[in-house]
Formats: structure tokens, sequence, C-alpha cells
């Protein structure tokens, strides 16, 4: 994906996996101990994988369209995706994908399956897809404007989740986000300002 040697980071892959595994476990544990209703599948298996997919393109591709509308955003996000450049081009593809792969499954467990489905039980569907949604937004803030697009996507996966009673379809659509957002941003990082760096910190040449 990314030219030039890799970098290297303060998170060994190894970490970053067993973090993004114990997002998981946590959502995992709160369903189970709390008894929290969780709709798995919805119409299918097949449904939930290829709505998923499709979902996963187009979200992406709206967030695209958006960021090149000037001034819709507070700020701009070339300073945070340098800072994910930076990360990701710091591991190998295979690392990617499966952190990916377990961000979908931890993260959705964790805030749609537990979290939002934990505030359906108490409160109502509006609420509890709020709560979670913002929350959800506050764990990935690294910037006001990264709050928003991160609560946004949120919103959306919770959507998906209310309307199509399935926990399989919003990981799916989680995983393969970040995918094709990982590698669009290795593959093309000029399209959203960053400077492709070597080991030593220098812009690479072109």
């Amino acid at each position: 994906m990314a030219s030039g040697k890799r970098r290297k980071t303060g998170i060994s892959s190894s970490a970053a996996l067993l973090f993004q595994g114990g997002i998981g476990i946590l959502g995992l544990l709160a369903i189970l101990l709390f008894g929290i209703p969780v709709h798995l599948v919805g119409a299918g298996v097949w449904s939930g994988l290829i709505y998923g997919i499709i979902g996963a393109a187009a979200t992406y591709g709206l967030l695209l369209l958006l960021t090149r509308i000037p001034h819709l955003f507070p700020e701009n996000l070339e300073r945070q995706m340098q800072g994910l450049y930076n990360f990701a081009s710091s591991y190998p593809p295979a690392v990617l994908v499966f952190l990916s792969v377990l961000a979908g499954v931890g993260e959705e467990l964790l805030f749609r399956g537990a979290l939002q489905g934990w505030l359906m039980a108490h409160t109502g569907p509006l609420t509890a897809l709020l709560a979670a949604s913002v929350l959800f937004g506050l764990v990935h803030y690294v910037s006001f404007t990264y709050f928003l697009v991160a609560t946004g996507l949120g919103l959306i996966l919770g959507t998906a989740y209310l309307l199509s009673e399935s926990l399989l379809l919003v990981m799916v659509w989680h995983a393969i986000y970040d995918m094709i957002a990982l590698f669009c941003l290795l593959r093309f990082p000029r399209w959203f300002g960053v400077r492709p760096v070597d080991q030593d910190n220098s812009p690479l040449q072109e």
C-alpha cells in the first residue's frame, strides 16, 4: 500500500490487535452480564454481508464528497489524516486487515450491541441511537471535526442496526469501511493532504 520503508511506531502489532480484541470482549461481557437483547443476523447472513459491503462503500464515498465542500467542517482533517497515515503505514497490510475486522466486530459489539441495546431497553430508540453515537464519537475524539465525523458514522451504523436488526450487517459495514479508508489513505495520501514520509520522517520524493 504505502511506498518506501515502513516507519516504527510505539505500538506493536500484537498490542494493537489485543487492544481491539479487548474492546470486543468488553462488549460481549456486557451483553452477557446484563442480559442485553441483541439482534444478530436480521434477514439473514448473506443480506448482512452484501448490504454491509454496499453500505461501507456508499458511506465512504459520501464522506469523501462532504470533505470536498469548502468550509463544511469547522476545521480541516489534514492533521488527523497525517497522524492516521503515520500510524497505518507502520503496519503490514495483513495487520491492518485484522485490525479493521477486530474494530468492526469489537466496536459494534460494544457500541451498537451492548450500549445501544442497553439504552433501548431503558429509554427509547432515538435516545439510545443519539447517546451511543455521541459516545462513539467521543471515544474517537482527536479533534472536533473528527468527533463530528465519527459521531455521524455512529448515527449511520446505529440507524442501520435499528432498521436491519442485524449486528452482523453493521460489523461488516464498519470493518469494510475501515479497510476502504485505510487503503485509500495509504494508496492515495495526497487526496487527504498527507505527505508520505520515510523512516527518518523526511518527505518521500515522487
